[in-house]
């Protein structure tokens, strides 16, 4: 069916190629090879192949797994994100990208825009052209995934039936496919319209656009649902991390890079008004400087305060095993008396109070024997109570309680000097922002004295010597509790800074910041 044109306006390529319309589609199996005014048409009735044999290959799939990126095991799988326009898949399937190769599992995003450009160049928005495109990238992904990467699939695949058959060609094939519905309300995927689609279709200027005046099927039992306009990147992309760790794709020693703690903002006054309704556990300053480094994400990938099981593996084993094996030395564990045991013990959560100010909620309290000589000679070597901090140990509650931890404000301490105290995430950020390419950090409780100085100045030059352009040095001063004779923290940060003024360590290169 041709549709005359008086203008070229109906040939020319939209802003965004997946929601480009052509009145002058085919439809069926009609051949016509050009419309009235005389340009050709594409051909999207393709003739099937005849006279082909599958050729299987000589190399298994886990052989190929054992190759195919830093972690040994075929992870190979397609990861369908869908969704309207302006519902963040791109921006999901790249970060997601970025994430998975940064820890080692080989990942490629196909990108609905981007294969327009290439391989569906060739096709417009018909629904046969539609039909096609879907397939096209199906078979693609499906190449990807059987050869062992993690393939991504940023598409908006309106269709049910077309993503029924894009799932039907991996299970043919005895690969994984993983439908992710990016479900974001038609409303806030208008505010976003970064490239002004949406205004064109509600003016009429772009016909047959996804969500305005063509249908979108939304996802009946998609394996995860991923709320972009409630839940932050990061959070989505934990989200997919989580389902590829639960479906065996993820390998368990991957980690979330920064786990925070705190309460999502748009959460918050729901965990405020629950939180003044549960019963409370008075913290000292010690459990809330731990709330700090579990809420901060330095002690990632714990969830709260540790459990019993979590707390013998870091005892014996210096290390958590569940998930895979992560480096930890350090029990972080929260004290409590026989007397808050038996008040509280039949909570489901519980408020962490400090001063007055409910600051946490702990979920699903778990009370144990708080082993206090076991902990302290296998942690310290001896349980000399002339040890300052084994003193503290032992005068502590005889009880522990672990629990996940949702922090409802960030930590302050309102004594001049929480710039200093910078996140993980922040200090990752401040890196980006310097373009470093090596950090080389040191962490100290004293000031900087010759011998610091000439560690650190010979670490940025033998960097440098390697062929590193933006060594970056995080000075990083511990602001907790440190023993009684200690030079105060205030103090120390006056000295860090004249070391710097005095360019003793060169301030353009340094971070300084309190752990």
């Amino acid at each position: 069916r041709a549709t005359p044109s008086n203008s070229s306006k109906h040939f020319q390529q939209a802003s965004h190629p997946e929601q480009r319309f052509r009145s002058t589609g085919v439809r069926g199996k009609e051949r016509a090879q050009c419309n009235m005014s005389g340009v050709k048409k594409q051909r999207t009735d393709l003739q099937k192949s005849t006279n082909v044999v599958y050729q299987a290959h000589h190399v298994s799939r886990s052989k190929r797994g054992q190759v195919v990126g830093t972690r040994g095991g075929f992870r190979g799988c397609t990861v369908w994100l869908t969704g309207l326009s302006g519902a963040g898949k791109t921006t999901t399937g790249f970060a997601l990208e970025e994430y998975l190769v940064s820890h080692g599992i080989p990942c490629y995003s196909l990108d609905g825009d981007n294969i327009r450009h290439g391989l569906n160049k060739n096709l417009g928005f018909t629904s046969a052209d539609r039909e096609e495109n879907i397939r096209r990238v199906a078979e693609v992904a499906r190449l990807f995934a059987d050869a062992g990467l993690v393939c991504i699939t940023s598409f908006i695949s309106p269709f049910t039936k077309d993503r029924n058959d894009a799932r039907k060609i991996h299970e043919n094939a005895g690969l994984p496919f993983f439908e992710v519905f990016v479900d974001a309300p038609l409303d806030v995927c208008e505010s976003r319209d970064v490239k002004g689609l949406y205004k064109k279709a509600r003016a009429g200027e772009i016909k047959g656009f996804t969500g305005i005046d063509s249908d979108y099927e939304k996802p009946e039992s998609p394996e995860l649902v991923l709320k972009t306009g409630e839940t932050t990147l990061n959070q989505c992309i934990q989200q997919v991390v989580k389902l590829l760790k639960d479906q065996n794709i993820v390998p368990s020693g991957v980690t979330e890079e920064v786990n925070e703690l705190f309460v999502p903002e748009n959460m918050m006054n729901l965990a405020l008004a629950e939180a003044n309704t549960l019963p409370a556990l008075e913290i000292t300053e010690l459990d809330l400087q731990w709330v700090q480094v579990l809420a901060e994400g330095w002690a990632t990938p714990l969830q709260g305060f540790m459990r019993e099981r979590e707390f013998l593996q870091v005892l014996h084993f210096n290390t958590l095993l569940d998930g895979g094996t992560i480096n930890l030395s350090v029990p972080i564990v929260l004290p409590v008396s026989t007397e808050n045991k038996d008040s509280l013990g039949g909570s489901d959560a519980i408020a962490l109070v400090f001063k007055g100010r409910r600051v946490a909620i702990l979920r699903n309290p778990d009370f144990y024997e708080h082993r206090k000589e076991e902990r302290c000679a296998r942690q310290w070597g001896t349980t000399c109570s002339q040890h300052p901090f084994i003193k503290m140990v032992m005068e502590s509650g005889d009880w522990l309680v672990g629990g996940e931890l949702e922090v409802l404000e960030r930590i302050k301490w309102n004594d001049g000097l929480d710039h200093y105290r910078l996140t993980p995430r922040e200090l990752k950020q401040k890196f980006k922002e310097m373009k470093a390419d090596a950090v080389f950090a040191f962490q100290l409780r004293n000031p900087v004295h010759n011998g610091h100085a000439l560690l650190m100045q010979d670490t940025r030059r033998r960097l440098l010597e390697r062929g590193y352009k933006h060594p970056v040095l995080l000075l990083h001063p511990l602001g907790g509790w440190t023993k009684d004779d200690d030079v105060p923290l205030s103090w120390r940060m006056k000295q860090h800074a004249a070391v710097l003024d005095e360019g003793v360590l060169d301030p353009a290169s340094t971070i300084v910041a309190i752990f």
